[in-house]
């Protein structure tokens, strides 16, 4: 049912239908030039689809994300165990830097049975 407040007439859209129909086809740009593209995101891009910050349970957020990727890292292999196996297992996988040099200020004496104590020994808060 037409109401008679569309923008593009009948003809325009079945116009439109066709210029799109390649890009809908192949789910990609077809067009030659790359300035019509919107520009794919960066390596070093900050990320910025977390929502605003400074809300209630962003610390608890950060601390779950830092949780994963530690447990991404080092899987099952190096528990129990200390400080130098986690380093040596994180550097085996390419952990990021930032994860190596979090548990390079770990105690060297103490021995850690799961991801969970490695939390709680870098001060966060292990999860419930």
């Amino acid at each position: 049912m037409q109401r008679g407040s569309d923008r593009l007439n009948v003809h325009h859209d079945d116009e439109m239908k066709h210029q799109l129909q390649g890009m809908l086809r192949s789910g990609h740009p077809t067009r030659a030039e790359g300035w019509h593209d919107p520009e794919p995101e960066a390596d070093d891009d900050p990320d910025i689809g977390h929502g605003p910050t400074g809300q209630p349970g962003d610390a608890e957020r950060a601390d779950e994300e830092l949780r994963s990727e530690l447990a991404r890292h080092l899987g099952r292999t190096p528990f129990p165990g200390k400080r130098g196996a986690l380093l040596r297992t994180l550097r085996e996988r390419y952990a990021p830097d930032r994860l190596v040099g979090m548990v390079e200020q770990l105690p060297d004496n103490e021995t850690y049975e799961n991801v969970q104590e490695v939390m709680a020994a870098l001060g966060r808060k292990p999860r419930a």
